[in-house]
């Protein structure tokens, strides 16, 4: 019995694998506890092995490797179409094989552990970020029941705050000082904590020469270039730069038929993160750009004049994706004068 492809349908104790050979047909089907899942998987002794690119997925993927087998991991929206009749571990487990089999299927490229580490301070970050807000906002809805109204930004929050706990004034009453106080002591640690995640980020970006490479473009600092490196490392998945920004979803979404292109707003595929920090970094070029008259900066000045603004942010966020692919996948350093001609 030769397996060619074994599809694995990923879990936490109990893992289904579906072995088929070249021609596709079943060879091999088993439900393997967790404890006896590698061993079951070295003994079978596949060609290849594909999976769901899902929470565990790249570890188990680099103990495969380690094993001398090849690993393809496919994203779960684009196995859901080849499961048949009801959906159980059995039929995902195929599903995955099927989808592994196709000549044309897109697969997820493996992370490195070094990889794993940037994006868990990035995910720990962005939630440190999200809790300072809601408590922000949260003060903010005290307060505006008490008729104290304050600007949404951080920095008119930390102005404010220590006006109001002056006096006792009106319905800003001891006890809702002291609420508003006890918010702010939390939102002064998160801040440490946050400054603490991006002296990490800082750390890794010394490290990597992918990341300082990056980072030289406008508009990517520091936690773009690790963010992009941890997501596409290489990039060498790509084809080219418009296969990046595509993935990224800063190309438009088409729904053309009957040879009439229809092209609509951005698809907004992919990380959304990677996106809005592309994009962000966008709109910091976009404020500096009045006035100059670099090959860039005219561009961008035209492109709003015509456009607007948003727009294009937009269309410079889709340009420094295509510049860091080609950047991430060859040995050329960054040339501003190239990228901006």
């Amino acid at each position: 019995m030769q397996i060619d492809i074994l599809g694995i349908d990923l879990a936490k104790r109990v893992f289904q694998l579906h072995g088929a050979d070249r021609q596709g047909r079943t060879v091999y089907a088993a439900k393997v506890m967790r404890a006896a899942f590698l061993e079951t998987v070295r003994e079978s002794r596949p060609r290849i092995v594909a999976m769901e690119a899902c929470g565990s997925a790249h570890h188990w993927a680099r103990c495969f490797r380690a094993m001398g087998i090849e690993v393809r991991l496919i994203s779960p929206q684009y196995v859901t179409p080849f499961v048949k009749t009801n959906k159980n571990d059995r039929n995902d487990a195929q599903a995955i094989v099927e989808a592994a089999s196709r000549p044309t299927m897109n697969f997820v490229t493996v992370k490195s552990v070094e990889q794993q580490d940037i994006q868990a301070v990035h995910r720990v970050r962005e939630l440190l970020v999200q809790q300072r807000t809601a408590l922000i906002n949260q003060a903010r809805g005290l307060l505006a029941e008490r008729g104290v109204s304050i600007a949404q930004t951080r920095q008119a929050f930390k102005r404010e705050v220590p006006k109001i706990m002056g006096t006792c004034e009106g319905e800003v009453t001891s006890v809702c000082q002291a609420m508003v106080l006890e918010i702010s002591q939390q939102i002064h640690a998160l801040e440490e904590r946050i400054k603490h995640a991006e002296t990490w980020l800082k750390s890794f970006m010394k490290q990597s020469a992918l990341c300082r490479k990056i980072a030289a473009i406008d508009g990517v600092g520091t936690i773009t270039a690790t963010a992009m490196v941890a997501s596409v490392g290489e990039a060498k998945e790509f084809k080219n730069g418009r296969h990046l920004s595509a993935w990224l979803g800063l190309v438009p979404r088409q729904h053309s038929s009957g040879g009439k292109s229809q092209l609509r707003g951005i698809s907004k595929r992919g990380d959304k993160c990677l996106r809005a920090l592309l994009v962000h970094g966008a709109r910091s070029v976009l404020r500096y750009a009045v006035g100059k008259t670099d090959v860039q900066s005219r561009w961008l000045q035209d492109l709003i004049a015509r456009r607007g603004y948003n727009c294009a942010a937009v269309a410079l966020a889709n340009k420094n994706a295509r510049v860091i692919q080609a950047l991430l996948s060859s040995d050329m350093p960054y040339r501003p004068s190239a990228a901006t001609r």
